[in-house]
C-alpha cells in the first residue's frame, strides 16, 4: 500500500457497491449501478471525512427518489473490515462517511515503514519522459523567464521521476540560425568599434546590445589583439561567436548549477545539421503529402492540419526555417531516441506555436498527444511595492546570477514555484528575505528546524524516537494531531495530481499547509512535559512532518534546514 487515502476511496466505492448488490438480491433495488461511484472529500469538515452523490445518480434508474435510494444504500451497508465508522444522508441524496481514527494511526505506521520513500508511487509505470525547459537563447545571460521555467521544470522533472517516470532533462542549444547570425554582427561591430572608434562600424540596428557583447570582445582582444580587423567579415563573425557561445553556455551551465538544475542533456541544434536530420525531415513531410512548392520556398499545408494558415519550411534561399528544425528535433526526440511523452516549457508568447507543432507531429508520422506543452507566463519583480526594472550591476534586465546573489537559491525556487506556470506572477523580492511567517520559504524551513530542534533537545535529555509499534498512537486524539496526521496521509495523492497535471506548485502549497498545520498543532499540543506515553506518540507524529517536509522541499530543489 502506498496511499492510504486511496484505500479509503477503494473500501468506499466498495462498501457501496456491495450494499447496492446486497439490495437488488433482496429486491429494494430493481437493477445494479452501472456508473462510476465517485468519492469525495466535502468542503466542510461537519459534513464527514468523504461523500458521494451516487444515490443522485442511480435514482431515475432505480425509479426512486435520491434520498430513498440513499436510505436503501445505508440499510444495507456492512462496515465490517473497513475504516468506515457511520454513514448518513444529507440534502437531496448525498451519502456522508465518517472514518474510524485507526486510519489515522496506520497512516503514521505507513510513513515508518516507507520512510524516506514514502509517497513515492508508479504512475508513469517506467515511461520515457523527456522535459526541456530552460533552453535560453545563448546570445546573452539568462533572464527571469529562465529563471522561473527553471524551477518549475526542475522540479517536475523531480516530481514525475517520483511518481514512477523514467525522465531526462534536456537543454536545447541553439547554436546555430538567425539569432547566431545576429550574435556574429553584433560582435564584429562592437570588435571595430574598439580597436577603431565608435564611428569606424555602425552596429546593427537589431543587434544585441547588451554589455556583455562589449565585454566578450574586449576579453577577445586581450588574448587576439588586432589579428582579425582585416580578415573577411563572413569569417570573422563565425570566429566571434563561436567564442561568445563558449563563454556562453559555460556561463549558462554555470549559472543552472549554482541554481541546483542539472540536465541529463545538452542538445546542440548544429547536431541535427551534422547527423542529416534536417534533410531527412525535409523528405519526410515531402513525402507526407503535405508539402507543396511556391515562389521557390517550401510550404507546409498547415491548412490542411487543420491551422489557419500555411507555413514556410525551406526559404526561396533554401535556408531552413525555425519551424523546420523544430520538427527536425522533435522528431528526433520520439523517432530517434524513443521518448513516450516529450513536455515543453515555453514563454507564453509561443502560444501559437503549440498547435503548429503538434499539426507537424501529424504530418511526420508521430501522435501530436504526446507532446505536451505548458505555457509559462511573465514575472515581475516588485521592491518596496514597486516593479524594478534594471539591475544594480549591469544596468540591464535583472538576470538568473543577479537574483541568486540578492535572495539565495532556495527562495527563489520556492517562490517561483508558488503559481502556476501559466498564471501573471508579481516576485516581492522584500519577502523573499524576510525572515517572518509571512515569506512562505521561511515558514516551511522554519517548521523542519523547529522539529529538529524538538528532537536534538529531548535526545540530549536521553529521549529517543521510539517505533510505533511500541507507542499507545490512540493516544493521539486532539484535534490538532489528528488534522496534522491527515496532512501527511495526503502527501501522496498530492504528488500524484502534481504528476498528473504537470503542476509541482501543489508542493509549495502542500508543503506551506503541513507547515501551517505543525504551527497549529505546536501551539496547542506540548511535547516536552507531558506524559511520557503522550510524549513518545508525538514525538513520532513530529518526526514524521519532519520527514515530510524534507522530502517535499528536497523535490522543489530548496534546502531543509535543521537550524535557523
Amino acid at each position: 500500500m502506498v496511499n492510504i487515502i486511496e484505500e479509503i476511496k477503494e473500501q468506499l466505492v466498495n462498501s457501496i457497491g456491495n450494499s447496492i448488490s446486497a439490495a437488488v438480491e433482496k429486491g429494494d433495488l430493481p437493477c445494479k449501478f452501472d456508473g462510476e461511484i465517485a468519492i469525495e472529500k466535502p468542503r466542510e469538515k461537519a459534513h464527514g471525512d468523504f461523500s458521494s452523490n451516487v444515490a443522485m445518480q442511480f435514482a431515475r434508474l432505480a425509479k426512486k427518489s435520491p434520498r430513498d435510494v440513499a436510505n436503501i444504500i445505508i440499510e444495507n451497508f456492512n462496515f465490517d473490515g473497513t475504516y468506515i465508522a457511520s454513514a448518513e444522508i444529507a440534502g437531496p441524496g448525498f451519502l456522508n462517511f465518517r472514518l474510524k481514527d485507526e486510519w489515522l494511526y496506520d497512516a503514521l505506521k505507513l510513513i515508518e515503514e516507507k520512510g524516506e520513500a514514502y509517497g513515492k508511487q508508479n504512475i508513469g509505470g517506467g515511461k520515457k519522459v523527456m522535459i526541456e525547459f530552460v533552453s535560453a537563447n545563448p546570445t546573452g545571460p539568462m533572464h527571469m523567464g529562465n529563471a522561473r521555467g527553471g524551477a518549475l521544470g526542475d522540479s517536475l522533472a523531480a516530481v514525475l521521476d517520483y511518481c514512477g517516470y523514467d525522465v531526462t532533462r534536456e537543454f536545447y542549444l541553439n547554436d546555430a540560425g538567425a539569432q547566431i547570425e545576429k550574435l556574429g554582427k553584433s560582435l564584429e561591430a562592437r570588435y571595430v568599434q574598439l580597436i577603431k572608434d565608435e564611428d569606424a562600424m555602425e552596429f546593427p540596428e537589431d543587434g544585441y546590445h547588451g554589455g556583455d557583447i562589449k565585454e566578450h570582445m574586449k576579453a577577445f582582444i586581450e588574448i587576439h589583439g588586432e589579428k582579425y580587423i582585416d580578415v573577411d567579415s563572413e569569417e570573422r563573425r563565425k570566429v566571434f561567436a563561436q567564442y561568445a557561445l563558449e563563454k556562453n553556455f559555460a556561463k549558462i551551465k554555470a549559472d543552472l548549477g549554482a541554481y541546483k538544475i542539472n540536465y541529463d542533456v545538452w542538445f546542440p541544434e548544429t547536431d541535427l545539421y551534422k547527423s542529416g536530420e534536417v534533410e531527412e525531415t525535409i523528405e519526410i513531410l515531402k513525402n507526407s503529402g503535405y508539402t507543396y512548392e511556391s515562389d521557390g520556398a517550401l510550404w507546409l499545408k498547415s491548412t490542411d492540419l487543420g491551422l489557419d494558415k500555411d507555413d514556410v519550411l525551406v526559404r526561396n534561399n533554401g535556408i531552413p526555417t525555425y519551424f523546420l528544425v523544430d520538427i527536425a528535433y522533435h522528431r528526433n526526440k520520439f523517432v530517434k531516441r524513443g521518448f513516450d511523452k516529450v513536455i515543453n516549457i515555453w514563454g507564453a508568447d509561443h502560444h501559437g506555436h503549440v498547435e503548429r507543432m503538434k499539426a507537424a507531429m501529424k504530418a511526420i508520422g508521430v501522435d501530436p498527444n504526446g507532446l505536451d506543452v505548458i505555457l509559462m507566463q511573465l514575472v515581475r519583480l516588485m521592491k518596496e511595492g514597486k516593479p524594478v526594472k534594471m539591475s544594480k550591476r549591469t544596468g540591464e534586465m535583472i538576470n538568473l546570477a543577479d537574483l541568486l546573489e540578492d535572495i539565495g537559491i532556495d527562495a527563489a525556487r520556492f517562490f517561483f514555484n508558488l503559481r502556476q506556470a501559466d498564471s501573471h506572477f508579481d516576485f516581492d523580492l522584500d519577502l523573499a528575505v524576510e525572515q517572518s511567517n509571512d515569506n512562505p520559504v521561511f515558514y516551511v524551513q522554519y517548521a523542519h528546524a523547529r522539529i529538529c530542534s524538538i528532537l536534538a533537545r529531548l535526545e540530549e535529555e536521553g529521549t529517543s524516537l521510539k517505533k510505533t509499534a511500541d507507542v499507545n498512537l490512540s493516544l493521539l486524539k486532539e484535534e490538532e494531531e489528528k488534522e496534522l496526521i491527515k496532512m501527511l496521509a495526503k502527501y501522496p495523492e498530492e504528488l500524484a495530481l502534481a504528476a498528473k497535471a504537470y503542476d509541482p506548485t501543489r508542493l509549495t502549497r502542500y508543503s506551506v499547509d503541513l507547515a501551517s498545520a505543525f504551527h497549529t498543532f505546536y501551539n496547542a499540543c506540548r511535547v516536552k512535559g507531558v506524559e511520557e506515553d503522550l510524549m513518545n506518540a508525538r514525538l513520532i507524529l513530529v518526526s514524521m512532518v519532519k520527514l515530510i517536509l524534507s522530502s517535499a522541499l528536497n523535490l522543489l530543489g530548496v534546502t531543509a534546514p535543521e537550524r535557523m
